[in-house]
């Protein structure tokens, strides 16, 4: 029937091969997602508020939850502590979808505050390295990563309507073109097997 690895679950070539037979529906899985990261750039404002939106989103969800895991601490150090990081999560969720565009506003800051010191990080690791190691392309990963992240505080706050949207539409560009990729592999594989 099918290969199964001792867990009994499929094996990745049976995997593929069921997928195989899909590789379409994958390829217009990516297709939608690359129109989609074109249509996020086209609107970006609206794409930057839909991700102020997602984000305020979940902070509520967290927020709640946390709440709801203070009520179950055993002591009231632990319940103090659950509810007011359940509380700041929340208000700062409430926050952001009353408030999208300040938000925005933060979260490009932190943005561009987190590439920055993921940058320099990055730069500082590169020279860790072991001398074997080649070192060049994590100090140009490091340095890219600090220049966009300067580049976005440079701009801030006046690119803060629209640098979450040109991220989340380069992202869903790139998720859709791995997706076509892998329909199209999925396409080769099927065809080699059959061959």
């Amino acid at each position: 029937m099918f290969e199964t690895n001792s867990r009994g679950t499929p094996s990745i070539a049976e995997a593929l091969g069921r997928l195989g037979d899909r590789w379409g529906m994958v390829v217009a899985f990516g297709l939608i997602m690359l129109l989609l990261g074109f249509m996020a750039l086209g609107l970006v404002l609206s794409a930057t508020i839909a991700t102020v939106l997602v984000i305020g989103g979940f902070m509520i969800a967290t927020g709640l939850l946390e709440i709801v895991m203070g009520f179950s601490a055993e002591t009231w150090g632990r319940l103090f502590i659950w509810i007011i990081a359940g509380l700041l999560y929340l208000a700062a969720g409430v926050v952001a979808v009353s408030q999208p565009l300040l938000a925005a506003s933060i979260f490009t800051l932190m943005l561009g505050a987190g590439l920055v010191a993921t940058g320099i990080v990055r730069i500082v690791l590169a020279f860790q390295l072991p001398p074997e190691q080649s070192k060049w392309l994590v100090v140009l990963s490091g340095v890219i990563t600090l220049l966009v992240g300067l580049a976005i505080i440079a701009g801030w706050p006046g690119n803060s309507f629209f640098i979450l949207g040109v991220f989340l539409a380069v992202d869903l560009m790139f998720y859709g073109v791995g997706w076509i990729s892998f329909g199209l592999a999925l396409r080769q594989r099927r065809n080699s097997v059959r061959a």
